[in-house]
């Protein structure tokens, strides 16, 4: 019986660091970079990851902030993919320095493609100018998979720091002086970096590796919690009885 309570305490443990270790695999829908600066114009990527091993993401919708419309939204090619770009009467006129706006781009879908289990792909976004009233802006999004099944990836920031279930792409708006170095401007400058089109091959390869990382570091976490629950139990067994 010791020897069975001793193994189990092993395997528990064992067990707790790889989940651990696994955590980081779940990815999301995020918006690639995080921050942009108030008052400016940016690229912006919607990173998507494929979370089915049995299905392929097929469809991407975007929604963008009705309360703080941005006045100039354009979109970089992907190959393989159609994107339908929607402009909408907005439910209040909103004052921007660039006059008052009561249009603006509400929606982006993006279909015809695939993403493949075990890949991800990046959606590239221009647009400004960036609200300076507000330090976010929120894109709930709809991932929809080939079997039919879609996630809404729509829950708002939590107050208290923790993820929601299924969180929004959010965009965090800093002062000038913190902005990062994607930010642009003029419109025609964030224009310009749209202009070329891309493959999914290449943004795949130009992306971050943080998704493949997370993955071969739960796998390395798995082995060793198997490698130390053998090795436990080899040596208790091999422990002379008193």
């Amino acid at each position: 019986m010791s020897f069975i309570r001793r193994a189990a305490t092993v395997l528990a443990a064992a067990t707790a660091i790889t989940a651990g270790l696994a955590l980081p695999a779940l990815a999301h829908v995020t918006i690639q970079p995080g921050s942009a600066e108030q008052g400016g114009f940016t690229k912006v990527a919607f990173r998507v990851p494929n979370e089915r091993d049995d299905a392929s993401t097929v469809k991407l919708e975007v929604s963008f902030p009705t309360d703080h419309p941005l006045a100039f939204v354009s979109v970089k090619p992907v190959s393989g993919w159609d994107v339908k770009v929607t402009e909408g009467k907005l439910p209040t006129p909103v004052k921007t320095e660039d006059g008052e706006l009561t249009e603006a781009v509400t929606k982006i879908v993006w279909s015809g493609g695939k993403i493949a289990p075990g890949e991800f792909q990046e959606f590239e976004v221009s647009m400004g100018k960036l609200p300076t009233d507000t330090d976010t802006l929120v894109f709930p999004t709809k991932q929809e998979y080939s079997g039919g099944e879609v996630v809404d990836w729509a829950d708002a920031p939590k107050t208290d720091g923790t993820e929601a279930e299924h969180p929004a792409p959010t965009l965090k708006l800093v002062p000038p002086a913190a902005a990062s170095s994607t930010s642009y401007a003029t419109p025609t400058a964030a224009a310009a970096q749209a202009a070329p089109s891309v493959t999914p091959v290449a943004a795949s390869a130009s992306s971050s590796s943080s998704d493949g990382t997370a993955r071969l570091l739960g796998g390395a976490g798995l082995a060793v919690g198997v490698i130390g629950v053998v090795t436990a139990a080899v040596a208790l067994r091999r422990r002379p009885t008193a």
